[in-house]
């Protein structure tokens, strides 16, 4: 049980990353460290939730990384459309922007 999660907490961790490289060019510095930057967070996760280093462990968390890094950048795409502006690289910022827009549509501005 232990191990689903960490694996959720390694998908969740990854969106923010995959967010960031959907809107950078594919193999760039920047591209390369949303890729690889997770990857220390991962192995702590691993040390620290004393999972060990099974071979039966690699599927689930290498899956559950891929699809945060799938998710973000399928994020990244739908707000994309959503906004009338370009988005960031940044989700939270992204999301904030989103928001006030929704809200400044919505909302009783007095």
């Amino acid at each position: 049980m232990k191990l689903w999660y960490i694996a959720a907490a390694v998908c969740l961790l990854n969106i923010p990353f995959g967010y960031w490289r959907q809107n950078v060019r594919k193999f760039s510095t920047q591209w390369v460290l949303a890729v690889h930057l997770p990857v220390p967070f991962v192995i702590a996760m691993r040390i620290f939730g004393r999972l060990g280093w099974h071979l039966s462990t690699f599927p689930v968390l290498i899956g559950a990384y891929f699809t945060g890094q799938f998710f973000g950048g399928y994020l990244q795409k739908q707000f994309t459309k959503l906004m009338n502006h370009p988005t960031t690289s940044c989700l939270v910022i992204d999301l904030a922007v989103l928001s006030k827009n929704r809200f400044l549509e919505h909302g009783d501005h007095s």
